[in-house]
């Protein structure tokens, strides 16, 4: 039986593995990089082993410093979690030849399927239903198609092709992200099909020749090819359901399949359904399935490494609906690119369980209060599971925890999903791979903009009442109070979209608010001794109830509405009942700042220049493709923004660079008379 196993892996999928190693009595050993020294999944682990240095290439993607570690601790099994290594055969049977117990499926089986174009020969030779695919770019005639990596996953590699004068540059720029993120640029292009849905089969093996298949999940809402939302069991016609888990279980059965995989399929809206790839590993949404049947994936896999025979010879009927969705740092504000920072708060209310199946609210997170999100590794900070009755009731109960969670420090994708969970067309389970391109609506923040000001107004009464709280004389004043009541308060604030927001009022001798207003503009505040500005008088149907450094309640309309207030330096986030605002508090006295040259163009964040696509003098158009930087595992385009001149490239291909340093600079004809 397996004692001490190793994680090789990170974030919530260490910890995912680790929980049930606890539940079970094995000891648990963690690999980790520098930059997740103090990462939850370090500390929740019996032992733990530093990998020098950040970048996945020198630390997870080490297959001899990774065996080293379960040598020097003693482990027994290695787990790979599903990133990294899972899906490597080359590591997978380096840990068998160390005598080690490897938790997954042959070397062999991961080797058939990680070469998806191996793989679809193989299968189709089974019986599994396949599209056209090409290997040959120039053979290619029937548009549009999708070229996909041949290794990995992750929506990694994959671009959209309308017609043949775009197919050669997404080929090559499909080939880098490949070869960056999994070490192999092969690609391939197959058939795309519009509308369609990405279904998939949980398939599961042992070593005495059972293979069941353990429901399917649909994964169709997908942004870059990467989903966000995931539920199980999928809406399907009649007739398809077991057409898929037969096909799913021959696949298995075809290379001789032990452990879990997931076999992933291309529904079309006529019921046809083709082959996408296998995953041999555990998969990202496992916890829906896990929430249906009640089973314990990971308890499996163990169950199953120690050769074990599965409990069941097949799937129990799904019990009730359950919906998962990543939670991932990014900004919305900038198309979604990954977003680094500190993790002030994370804080998601009515979570019944961890890790584990659960009825009701599970989180899956490889973060915590205080956590650092970095550029080295993928943008996803959680998963949260909804599990109910019926799919309605679990779509209005995790789009209510995602609503009234508390996320602050780095911007998430979280408004984009709770619109998405309340979209009618979600509802209606009306869902395929361009959900969101045909729903432009849910990229809609939740906040809406007429309720900015009250956040602000709630921002800036809540300071007052810190300062308030924290002075050393005159402590009984309220807050606000002066010697002049006429004259106002103000504060200013960059609001969530960048633009300054200021903030005046003024309470009276009692301390209740006598008139406000906010603004957007730079306008100065008053000198002192100037007199009061003009401001409009209060509404008679707003009053303020209560400020305090962390709540401030006001009466609007005649409704009481409660705001929760969190300071973190010059950062102030605010929780209202329609949605959520970040903002920072600017100060009354600003340094001056060097002024950037015109026309420069600034990076979104932290990351490398992968390739720089033009030179100093060149004339652009606008949208031309300047340079791409590569972060978080994804390639970012930076283009042209205007017609022009290329004045500056101050950064070469290879070189790092931080948030807002300056990667080019384009002048436009108006710039270079002027």
């Amino acid at each position: 039986m397996i004692t001490r196993l190793l994680v090789a892996n990170r974030g919530e999928i260490a910890r995912r593995v680790i929980a049930t190693c606890r539940a079970l009595g094995v000891d648990t050993v963690a690999v980790h990089s520098d930059a997740d020294a103090d990462a939850p999944f370090v500390a929740e682990a019996d032992l733990a082993v530093r990998l020098p240095g950040n970048a996945p290439a020198e630390t997870y993607l080490r297959v001899d410093l990774i065996l080293d570690a379960a040598r020097r601790t003693g482990a027994d099994a290695v787990h790979p979690g599903y990133g990294f290594l899972a899906e490597n055969a080359e590591f997978a049977a380096a840990v068998t030849d160390a005598g080690l117990t490897w938790v997954g499926p042959p070397a062999k089986a991961i080797a058939a399927m990680g070469d998806k174009v191996a793989a679809k020969a193989l299968l189709a030779d089974a019986g599994v239903p396949m599209l056209p695919t090409w290997t040959e770019h120039d053979e290619i005639t029937d548009f549009p198609v999708l070229v996909k990596a041949s290794a990995g996953g992750g929506g990694r590699g994959m671009r959209i092709v309308a017609d043949p004068a775009g197919l050669a540059e997404a080929v090559a720029s499909a080939r880098r992200e490949a070869a960056a993120a999994f070490g192999d640029g092969t690609v391939f292009v197959e058939r795309y099909v519009e509308r369609g849905r990405h279904v998939e089969v949980q398939v599961f093996g042992d070593t005495h020749g059972t293979v069941v298949a353990l429901g399917e999940r649909d994964c169709s809402i997908q942004r870059r090819h990467q989903k966000i939302v995931e539920e199980a069991p999928a809406v399907l016609p009649d007739g398809v359901r077991q057409r898929l888990h037969a096909a799913a279980v021959a696949a298995a059965r075809a290379v001789g399949y032990v452990g879990a995989g997931t076999v992933e399929f291309l529904l079309a809206p006529d019921g046809r359904f083709f082959f996408l790839e296998m995953n041999t590993r555990l998969q990202v949404e496992h916890p829906v399935t896990e929430a249906v049947t009640g089973l314990d994936l990971v308890r499996l896999q163990l169950l199953v490494a120690e050769g074990g025979l599965l409990p069941l010879a097949a799937a129990p009927p799904p019990d009730g609906h359950a919906i998962e969705v990543r939670l991932c740092a990014e900004d919305p504000a900038h198309d979604y690119r990954p977003a680094t920072g500190v993790l002030h708060r994370f804080a998601v209310p009515q979570v019944a369980g961890e890790f584990a199946p659960t009825k009701g609210l599970r989180l899956d997170s490889g973060v915590a209060d205080g956590s650092t999100v970095g550029v080295h590794y993928d943008s996803m900070l959680a998963k949260l599971v909804a599990w109910a009755p019926t799919r309605a009731e679990a779509t209005r109960l995790l789009a209510g925890a995602l609503a009234r969670a508390e996320l602050h420090g780095v911007t998430t994708n979280r408004d984009l999903l709770v619109r998405v969970l309340r979209s009618p067309a979600f509802g209606a389970a009306e869902v395929d791979t361009g959900f969101l391109d045909r729903h432009p609506d849910v990229f809609a923040p939740l906040l809406p903009a007429d309720e900015l000001p009250l956040a602000a107004l709630a921002a800036a009464l809540a300071s007052a009442a810190a300062r308030r709280a924290a002075a050393p004389v005159l402590a009984g004043l309220p807050s606000g109070w002066r010697n002049v009541p006429a004259f106002p308060q103000v504060t200013r604030y960059a609001g969530p979209d960048g633009d300054e927001i200021e903030v005046r009022y003024r309470l009276d001798r009692t301390g209740a608010l006598a008139d406000w207003v906010v603004s957007a503009g730079d306008s100065a505040p008053p000198a002192e001794g100037s007199g009061p500005p003009a401001a409009p008088s209060l509404p008679p149907s707003v009053v303020l109830v209560a400020a305090a450094p962390d709540r401030v309640v006001l009466d609007v309309d005649g409704v009481r509405r409660a705001y929760s207030v969190h300071r973190a330096g010059s950062q102030v986030f605010v929780d209202g009942p329609d949605g959520a605002a970040s903002l920072t508090e600017l100060p009354r006295f600003p340094l001056p700042t060097a002024e950037l040259a015109a026309g420069s163009l600034l990076a979104p964040l932290p990351g490398a220049v992968a390739r720089v696509h033009v030179e100093v003098g060149q004339r652009v158009a606008a949208g031309d493709l300047l340079l791409t930087l590569e972060a978080m595992k994804l390639e970012h385009p930076v283009l042209a923004p205007a017609d022009g001149v290329v004045a500056e490239l101050p950064v070469p291909a290879g070189g790092q660079v931080d948030t807002g340093a300056v990667l080019a600079v384009v002048t436009t004809p108006e710039e270079t008379t002027s």
